[in-house]
Parts: structure tokens; C-alpha cells; sequence
């Protein structure tokens, strides 16, 4: 029997990365040796937004690059979304290889018009001529303090647009690795980068490891309940199935990272093998990426599932200021537990 391409995949990686000496990282550092490795291999790539040369980029992911690499291919830009977005857009047209950096999800919005007219549009509207290989990436996501206006997860927005890929990084591994694939994609990607996510630290093999931008991952198998969740969540997810774990409820945890498109069979195997579902989304319940997932799996497995279909979002607020309310607004562990919980029913 063969196995499935998330399980294959992650096989193929821990073989790859075997003897290979590791390096302790963060999060933001992972990303900017994937800019420099990028930047390195390939003349045509170019980093271009706000602050992203002499500031060293409003996360600090492109620190240090400008003085490595120049003004030609670290560019800032003025303070305009759409102007930005446009140039990385034209220049991909042209045949190079842009990163567009935008600074927070809620700024793109300004940019809408050139990602959702434009990028998305072009290769279906020129008939096939012409191809956009365009790199957008934006912080997402709450828990950081900063008030409504810059707590956004507006990631299932843009997974709702034909003619884009959206990828979320919530590891190390993928922080490094999902950028060459993107840039190697002849269609426009958007990566969210969750906010909370810059100084996560751990190690990474001293070389580049391939990484899969097709499939979603299992990151922790079990037999009772299903957790699906990416970007921020993830580690929530996997808290709450610790929190399970000593309650004897065996969680699976599933990282979405591939946003558009879904990998359907990744996550209707693995609810076939658990029948109960929880998927952990941070933004707003209504018209979320959950919702998305939660009809997929109702259309493609519900005869497998022997409970609904549970979801933990965020309240339906605007992100609210005070920590301790900003806290109670987004999914937390407990939360995660308790729906779980209901899931699976009592025991015994």
C-alpha cells in the first residue's frame, strides 16, 4: 500500500536531514537566510517594499541585506501599496523574480486591486501568454497588542482568489524553505508570516532542506480527534493535544500551511482515521477558512465523521487592545481542549 504524500513527504525530509550538522535559528532569521539564498542563487530575484533596505525591513527580516546585496536588489519604496505591488507585478511580466514585502495584512488591502485585478488575472486573460512569478509576502494575525487596525487574518481572503497560491509557515523548516519554491512558481504566491511567529527559536539542518508547498503536514498523529490549523494556531493546536494527551485523548494534529489550494486528502484521511474534527482558525467564524474547511470535509467525509464538525475562531469583534481582552478575542488551547472534548464525548 502506498503511502500518503503528506507522511511520504515528511519521510523524505527526515532521510534528507539525517548526520546534516544544525544550527540554532529564529523564525525571522530562517526567512532572511532564505532572502539571502534566494538573492544568491538567482540575479533575477529583488526584495522591494517599506523600510525594507536601510530600516532592515518593519520585522527585521531583511536586516543586513541591502548592505550584502545593494539598492539595485533591496529596494525601499514610497509609502503606496498599490504603487509597490504594481512594480513587482510589471517586473514579473518582465521576466524577473520579485518579492513584494507588505507590511501588515491590513495594508494589502490597499493593494487589492493589483493582487485581485491584476496578478491573479493576467495568465487567464492573456490566454495563457503571460505568467505573473510574483512573491507577496505579509505579516498576519493578533496577540501582539496592536489594536484592531494590525491584528487582521485575512490569509482566507485571500485563499478564496483563483490564479494565486497562499502559503502560511508556522515552522522553522518551512520559514526557510517555502521561498524558493515560490519563486520557482510561474504564478503569483502570498505568503502569511503570523506575527507572533518572529522569535521562534529552535535548530535547522546548516543546509537548505527542500520543502513541499503542495501538501499539507501531520505534525503530531493520533487515533481519537482530528486538530486542523496553521500560521499561529499550530502551536496552539499542538498545546492542546499535550492538555488531551494526559486526559488519554489521542489528538492528530494536521498544519494546513497550503491555504490555496487545499490539500484535501490530507485532511479527509486523516478525519477518516480519527472521525471527529476540530479546525482552529484565528480569524472571524463567519465566512472563514474554516468554514471552508469544515464544508469540504461535511462534502467529502461525512459519513466518516461520528460527531459535527467543531471550530474555535476568533470572536466576532474587532481585535480588541487590553491584553487580557485581546486574549479572550482568539483561540486559545483551552478553548481547543474543551471543543474536543465535545467531540469525542465522554469516555468510558
Amino acid at each position: 500500500m502506498s503511502r500518503h504524500p503528506a507522511t511520504a513527504t515528511k519521510a523524505r525530509r527526515a532521510a534528507d536531514t539525517a548526520g546534516q550538522p544544525s544550527v540554532t535559528t529564529t523564525y525571522r532569521e530562517a526567512l532572511r537566510e532564505a532572502h539571502r539564498e534566494a538573492l544568491s542563487a538567482d540575479p533575477r530575484v529583488f526584495l522591494l517594499g517599506e523600510d525594507v533596505g536601510r530600516y532592515g525591513g518593519s520585522f527585521a527580516v531583511s536586516l543586513g541585506l541591502l548592505e550584502e546585496f545593494g539598492e539595485e536588489r533591496i529596494r525601499d519604496t514610497p509609502l503606496s501599496e498599490s504603487a509597490f505591488t504594481g512594480a513587482g507585478i510589471g517586473a514579473a511580466l518582465r521576466g524577473l523574480r520579485p518579492i513584494v514585502e507588505i507590511m501588515t495584512v491590513n495594508f494589502s488591502l490597499l493593494a487589492l486591486d493589483q493582487i485581485v485585478n491584476n496578478a491573479a488575472t493576467l495568465r487567464h486573460m492573456s490566454g495563457g501568454q503571460l505568467s505573473v512569478p510574483l512573491v507577496i509576502r505579509m505579516t498576519t494575525g493578533a496577540g501582539r497588542q496592536l489594536a484592531a487596525q494590525h491584528s487582521h487574518s485575512l490569509e482566507g481572503w485571500y485563499a478564496s482568489i483563483p490564479g494565486i497560491r497562499v502559503l502560511a509557515p508556522a515552522t522553522l523548516e518551512d520559514a526557510r524553505g517555502m521561498l524558493a519554491p515560490a519563486l520557482a512558481d510561474p504564478d503569483p504566491v502570498v505568503i502569511f508570516e503570523h506575527g507572533s511567529l518572529y522569535n521562534l527559536s529552535g535548530t535547522l539542518p546548516a543546509e537548505p532542506v527542500a520543502v513541499d508547498i503542495e501538501h499539507a503536514a501531520v505534525r503530531r498523529s493520533g487515533t481519537d480527534v482530528t486538530i486542523i490549523a496553521y500560521a499561529g494556531g499550530l502551536a496552539k493546536a499542538l498545546a492542546a493535544a499535550d492538555l488531551l494527551a494526559a486526559e488519554s485523548i489521542s489528538a492528530e494534529v494536521i498544519d494546513l500551511r497550503v491555504l490555496r489550494p487545499l490539500d484535501d486528502a490530507t485532511i479527509v484521511g486523516s478525519v477518516s482515521r480519527t472521525h471527529r474534527v476540530v479546525v482552529v482558525d484565528e480569524a472571524w467564524r463567519t465566512g472563514s477558512l474554516s468554514a471552508e474547511v469544515s464544508a469540504r470535509i461535511a462534502e467529502q467525509a461525512f459519513y466518516e465523521l461520528d460527531a459535527p464538525v467543531e471550530r474555535v475562531c476568533g470572536a466576532e469583534v474587532p481585535v480588541p487592545y487590553p491584553h487580557h481582552l485581546e486574549e479572550a478575542a482568539l483561540p486559545q488551547p483551552a478553548d481547543i481542549v474543551a471543543a474536543a472534548r465535545r467531540a469525542v464525548g465522554p469516555r468510558g
